[in-house]
């Protein structure tokens, strides 16, 4: 298993490369110098012997030449040459001196007949061999002039030193393989503890409960083994906690009643509940990365999500989809983040029934207008009736005639409020948008209601109306406070009070708030008070005149401006209305 581990190899390997290298370098320089302590030492050895012989030598006669060389060569163990100051040999220890050519270019010559010592290592051209030379003056048979020279063999060096080179090599190779044994074992141990390392780091992942490394030593794979049983621990509680989270989304997700869908940038399926499969008729589950064009062919919706992930932006938009049977849908997509990609998720709302509850009331609006001509045409013959004779009747006369007037200013408000509705949920715009001051709307309504409130007793208060303009129509605005106040007034308490005010919010809005003394509203009837024909108190307000539509018109009016209207009630404490609108310019 080691083997097959290549940092093990290259740590092995590495070992054995520069134990090898240190032997090499180690053996090229010891012998080296060994050689050169070899060498110095045959040279002072020879110039010790040449020193002893050539104090003989001024004594020997010139016929026992010969003899005396061959003997002196016996006791120094080395080659012993004589020369004359012309370099002709006149005696060798070793080689026939009449037959050898002239010796006075040789270096160790020329330096001994210059009167120095002279050494030179070469071979030997008349034996043939690596000599080691030295050459000094002499006197030979009483006359000067004469060069004394012994010569030893360089082999006795060279075996000198192969013994010592392999003594050396021997124990170079005893101390590399300690070296490299132990070169192995801390290889093999080091690359167990990265591998040990390696194995944990890829189960870091994987679920269960989180295992730690034991810090065998505190070098640093000892701290890595400490840090990394830090994090193991650390990423199964981030991965417990984003499973959780995952599972709880998924869940909440799929038991939605509306169609979730999930794309990625290349409109692949990532997310699909069974809401969506359902509407759309898709076989659920669906699997995933699949071309949102094979899920569902829709123009529209495709349109959509291309928009949201150029764009960024969230986008809401009523659909039909024929894949779900011409149903109509709400969509609401918003730009998902999915890493370095884009995304976009579509929540689909069904509002088919909504639209058929919708085109019903504005059917039955149209209805209720063009039914309501019937009794003005009969309060209207009765009328003439009552011209035609029945005004001499003085007991009745004028009763009969306020109750006619009574009920068709009653039957044109209803007639007239109706219209209003209609038109406003046509989403028709007859003119453009324009800004619009909320202190010019504000005060035309309470002028409008102020003779209603003093004759039923109740103190219109304004405060702060800052100098705001939001964009809308000025007659529909006007209106909707018209009712608002009218409202407040009507279902007040005698002596009470109606409080107008508008401040600016953060955001650039606007808050519009009217709030009273009044009766208040049953917490059980806020959610459907702004519901057309819906009536709290359906006695009074029958008694006071009221036709239902008011707050229905009030609710149409400030969504059209982008605005929206909240309530606070508590019942016999009063109501207060908050309008918000974006505020323009």
């Amino acid at each position: 298993m080691s083997l097959r581990s290549p940092i093990f190899r290259k740590l092995l390997v590495s070992a054995f490369a520069l134990i090898a290298i240190t032997i090499l370098l180690l053996d090229y320089f010891l012998s080296g110098f060994m050689a050169r302590r070899h060498t110095a030492a045959v040279e002072q050895q020879l110039a010790a012997e040449e020193r002893v012989l050539a104090g003989e030598l001024a004594s020997v006669e010139p016929g026992r030449l010969n003899t005396w060389v061959r003997d002196a060569d016996r006791r120094s163990e080395a080659r012993v040459t004589i020369i004359d100051r012309a370099g002709k040999v006149l005696a060798d220890s070793q080689f026939d001196a009449a037959v050898m050519e002239n010796h006075a270019t040789r270096p160790e010559v020329r330096e001994a007949l210059a009167g120095r010592t002279g050494m030179a290592l070469r071979k030997s051209a008349t034996l043939g061999r690596d000599l080691c030379y030295v050459a000094r003056p002499a006197a030979c048979s009483g006359q000067d002039g004469c060069v004394l020279r012994l010569a030893f063999p360089l082999k006795k060096v060279d075996d000198g030193i192969s013994e010592v080179r392999s003594r050396i090599l021997g124990a170079s190779l005893v101390t590399a393989a300690i070296a490299l044994a132990m070169a192995y074992a801390f290889s093999r141990g080091f690359t167990a503890r990265i591998r040990r390392l390696q194995v944990f780091a890829e189960r870091l992942a994987e679920p269960g409960n989180p295992e730690t490394l034991p810090r065998d030593s505190d070098d640093e794979l000892g701290k890595l083994a400490a840090s990394l049983s830090k994090a193991s621990a650390q990423l199964h509680e981030l991965l417990d906690r984003v499973g959780l989270e995952s599972a709880r989304r998924e869940a909440i997700l799929a038991s939605m009643v509306e169609g979730v869908l999930a794309v990625d940038s290349e409109l692949r399926v990532t997310f699909c509940n069974e809401s969506f499969a359902r509407a759309v008729g898709a076989r659920f589950p669906v699997r995933a990365h699949l071309p949102m064009l094979e899920l569902v062919r829709d123009p529209g919706l495709l349109d959509v999500l291309s928009r949201v992930i150029v764009t960024q932006d969230s986008i809401r938009q009523r659909l039909q989809l024929v894949a779900a049977d011409v149903r109509s849908f709400e969509v609401q997509a918003a730009p998902l983040a999915m890493g370095s990609r884009r995304g976009a998720i579509a929540i689909l709302h069904d509002i088919t029934e909504m639209e058929r509850l919708e085109r019903i009331r504005k059917d039955f609006v149209a209805n209720v207008s063009h039914e309501l001509r019937t009794p003005l045409t009969a309060i209207r013959g009765y009328a003439e009736t009552l011209l035609d004779g029945a005004l001499e009747d003085e007991e009745n006369n004028r009763k009969f005639l306020e109750v006619i007037r009574a009920h068709a200013i009653r039957l044109n408000n209803i007639a007239s409020d109706l219209l209003v509705l209609s038109e406003l949920e046509s989403g028709e715009r007859p003119t453009e948008p324009e800004p619009v001051a909320i202190r010019g709307a504000l005060e035309a309504a309470v002028r409008t209601v102020e003779s209603e409130a003093r004759v039923r007793g109740v103190a219109l208060k304004v405060g702060g109306l800052g100098t705001m303009k939001v964009l809308g129509y000025r007659i529909r605005l006007e209106q909707a406070f018209v009712n608002l106040l009218d409202n407040a007034v009507k279902f007040n308490r005698p002596n009470g009070e109606v409080q107008v005010e508008a401040k600016p919010l953060a955001g650039g809005n606007v808050a519009v708030t009217i709030s009273d003394t009044g009766i208040g509203i049953p917490s059980e009837d806020l959610p459907r008070i702004f519901e057309r024909f819906y009536r709290v108190d359906k006695a009074r307000s029958r008694e006071v005149g009221g036709t239902g539509l008011g707050l229905s018109i009030v609710k149409h009016v400030v969504e059209r401006m982008n605005g929206t209207v909240a309530v606070e009630s508590q019942l016999g404490k009063g109501s207060r209305f908050t309008v918000t609108f974006p505020v323009c310019g």
